[in-house]
């Protein structure tokens, strides 16, 4: 298992309270549902492979 970089996030609250809610509709931690929009966005933008 890879280790995951960690690093200071800083960001909007209100932006914030609509990721905390988009997860929870998800079923997934605020951390967990940033990386997959993050991924998702990057593959989207062909720079990711799968």
């Amino acid at each position: 298992m890879s280790k995951k970089k960690q690093f200071p996030l800083r960001i909007d609250p209100k932006l914030y309270e609509v990721l905390e809610k988009w997860a929870q509709d998800e079923l997934r931690s605020v951390n967990t549902h940033i990386e997959y929009l993050l991924r998702e966005s990057a593959k989207k933008a062909k720079r990711l492979k799968d």
